[in-house]
């Protein structure tokens, strides 16, 4: 996974230099893995009755329409060739039926029931159960059973128009279809009863649906078992009279069906000894099957909707399981922070506290520097007023924007420049090393200001011999637009509350490149910075914390930095932090089997830097994906109270951690806005990363091109310049 620092120029395009128009990988890749889960969700939902369902029921209606020997005839109707006929069951023939299935819990009983009496029944499903218990419906197929149509969603279909009764038949077909490779003509509408109750409504609806090939089967024996009346009144309620044929409904799912199931145990042995059938519905009439197999094309549309149906339900299965994981991760992360970071407060602000010894030594202050000569000036004036003695390294990477002349012309005592060709961050700051003085090195980015007490803050831990490396307080510098508030509110909770956590938990695992500090001799130990992650500032630490150094955090050791002001700005940051960080994981995995103070980083620090840093934020936007899910299928309520709830322990969180660092809570306002938007941004960035690591690619330097906002600082806060170009803020390669 290692990847060179270096700052390459821009990449040449199409012919003639002009790039090439097209979609970056970053984008493509994250919008189609978006797509496709929300087309998962969505067909879930469908096949779950949440999209499209309709649950109205017409009442009931004048019948002066319907014909007399429809009202007046038998349970089963056909008006397939333009005329209506009306058939009953012979008699002593038992059709019985069964709705709204298949369930996978009653419907196996159910036919284990009839094949211990060797009956047949006709099963009315949907098509929405169908494609989720796909393999009961072969099973009724190959038993003998017949199978009819129930619709797709059970809608009442006198609310529906005939586009929508297509759809609700061709559904349930394509359904039927890829589970046991049959159609069927057979069909019972949802809400249906005796034929005598047909009105001016459903009658409509029934000649529609012979002219599309179908018989309607109705009933004229309701056993009433989804009233749950009791096993001895369901056995009346099915038993015909005088030996007359009958259909008899009764139901294999909706609900518990445990009467249904004894009923029929006891219902079947019964009758058969009165000398009744057991029958499927053409069995009993004499008729051809109602199934017809199908082959080809028809067939591999209906396996391949079971197997997308599948698909949907594992995929959003998986979804449910990492929200879940992502909502306890979240909440144990919050907790875990409001409680360490409090620990550590209270710990480092009482009275008796100290680090050991006051360090009064000089140190050594290095500032790499690539093309920062509107930022420079500001950065080297900051730490002359440093309250702790200092000597400056400027060391100027290649710089082609006269930086380290700027710094020459300032003239200023105890600060030097060095100059090399360009070679990346970490060799700059080797380079700095070797021409420090001093035995503490303080190391800041060539777009940061120091308050005056910034340096002896952030050196005093060093009075303990076992601390080796220093973590400041960096801040955003230019807060002021929208993307700086929302880093503002990142960095603030995001980054010092974590690192107070960490601090406690003895697993730093950044200090920030804005502002941090090292022994010399710690330095030295692990072999100076290293360019082999884009993440020089968490690779060094993490090679601090195996070597047995002690790596705190100093939270009145403030920096001021300037934060990327643009979307593009941002992204290249966060890309290379992220990556970066990825990198230094799998550097340093074999700290997780090792003894030692490497051993326990290892097994404490990169796990949880995995998890929080790595892991959780790549879930994070399944939140909000099933906010919009629930806000617009429902229950819309509860949704939107458990992501204000998820919200509320952020703001919380967020709060805590202002009230820590002694920020105004006002930033806070954009907060929701934050956790909507910009989080679905860090998702990208982390996604992008992990198809880099995955696919081995090698990511560019991206340096961001500043614009000198976050001036010398006059007071607790860095004054801003309040005049910006459009210009200063592309990104330069």
């Amino acid at each position: 996974m290692a990847s060179r620092t270096r700052r390459h120029g821009p990449a040449t395009g199409a012919r003639g230099g002009s790039p090439r128009r097209r979609l970056p990988m970053r984008l493509l890749l994250p919008m189609l893995v978006l797509v496709a889960l929300v087309a998962m969700l969505m067909l879930r939902g469908y096949v779950h009755s949440e999209i499209l369902a309709d649950h109205r029921i017409q009442p009931e209606a004048s019948a002066d329409k319907v014909p007399e020997k429809i009202l007046d005839g038998g349970p089963v109707i056909d008006t397939r060739s333009g005329k209506t006929t009306s058939l009953k069951v012979p008699d002593h023939h038992l059709v019985l039926t069964f709705d709204d299935g298949p369930d996978p819990t009653w419907t196996p009983k159910v036919l284990d029931v009839l094949e211990k009496h060797h009956a047949h029944a006709v099963f009315f499903v949907t098509g929405t159960m169908t494609s989720r218990y796909p393999d009961l419906v072969r099973r009724m197929v190959d038993e003998g059973h017949e199978v009819g149509l129930h619709t797709f969603n059970h809608p009442d279909l006198s609310y529906q128009s005939k586009k929508r009764i297509d759809w609700e038949l061709s559904q349930n077909q394509l359904a039927l279809s890829g589970a046991a490779g049959i159609r069927t003509s057979l069909f019972r509408p949802p809400y249906s009863s005796f034929a005598d109750a047909m009105d001016n409504k459903s009658w409509p609806v029934t000649e529609y649906i012979g002219t599309r090939g179908y018989i309607t089967v109705v009933n004229n024996t309701d056993s009433e078992d989804w009233q749950k009346p009791g096993v001895d009144r369901i056995i009346r309620n099915a038993t015909p009279h005088g030996g007359k044929g009958a259909i008899v409904l009764m139901h294999d799912s909706g609900g518990d069906r445990h009467q249904t199931v004894q009923a029929l145990d006891r219902f079947l042995p019964q009758l058969q000894e009165q000398g009744y059938e057991f029958d499927n519905l053409t069995e009993a009439l004499n008729a051809p099957s109602a199934h017809t197999g199908v082959a080809g094309v028809d067939l591999w549309k209906g396996k391949a909707w079971i197997f997308l149906v599948r698909a949907s339900d594992d995929i959003t299965g998986v979804m449910v399981a990492g929200l879940a994981i992502i909502g306890g991760l979240v909440i144990g992360r919050f907790v875990l922070m409001l409680l360490l970071s409090g620990a550590h407060a209270r710990r480092v602000r009482r009275r008796d506290f100290s680090w050991g010894p006051p360090v009064t030594e000089p140190v050594s202050v290095l500032v790499p520097a690539y093309n920062e000569a509107k930022c420079i000036e500001n950065t080297v004036r900051s730490l002359m007023a440093s309250e702790h003695p200092i000597e400056v390294i400027v060391i100027d990477d290649g710089s082609s924007d006269g930086t380290a002349r700027i710094v020459e012309a300032m003239g200023l005592p105890n600060v030097r420049v060095v100059r090399q060709l360009n070679a990346g961050k970490p060799a700059a700051l080797n380079r700095g090393l070797a021409n420090a003085r001093y035995d503490i090195i303080v190391m800041m980015d060539g777009d940061t200001v120091f308050e005056p007490a910034t340096v002896r803050e952030l050196v005093q831990p060093f009075g303990d011999p076992r601390v080796g490396a220093v973590a400041g307080n960096a801040k955003v510098g230019n807060r002021d637009s929208l993307i700086g508030a929302w880093q503002h509110i990142e960095y603030v909770m995001g980054f010092n509350l974590d690192r107070r956590m960490y601090d406690i938990l003895r697993c730093m695992p950044t200090i920030p490149g804005a502002v941090g500090a090292f022994r010399r001799t710690a330095l030295e130990r692990v072999g100076g910075m290293s360019d082999d992650t884009l993440a020089e500032d968490t690779d060094i630490t993490m090679a601090m914390h195996r070597d047995g150094w002690r790596v705190v955090y100093a939270e009145k050791a403030r920096a001021w930095t300037e934060a990327p002001e643009t979307v593009q700005q941002l992204w290249s940051q966060r890309y290379r932090w992220s990556y970066g960080t990825m990198q230094a994981i799998w550097k340093h995995r074999r700290a997780i089997v090792e003894k030692g103070p490497s051993g326990r980083f290892g097994r404490v620090g990169l796990p949880l830097v995995s998890l929080f840093m790595v892991l959780a934020p790549l879930l994070a936007p399944l939140i909000d994906v099933f906010l919009i899910y629930g806000v617009v299928f429902g229950p819309t309520q509860k949704t939107i109270v458990a992501w204000l709830g998820v919200l509320a322990i952020q703001a919380v969180c967020a709060a805590y951690a202002f009230r820590l660092d002694r920020e105004r809570m006002t930033h806070l306002i954009s907060l929701p806005l934050q956790q909507i938007l910009y989080r679905q941004l860090m998702y990208v960035v982390l996604l992008q990363s992990w198809i880099t690591a995955l696919t081995g690619g090698r990511l560019r330097w991206q340096k961001l091109r500043r614009t000198g906002v976050v001036g010398a600082p006059g007071g607790a806060v860095p004054r801003q310049r309040n005049h910006r170009s459009s210009s200063d803020r592309r990104p330069v390669a």
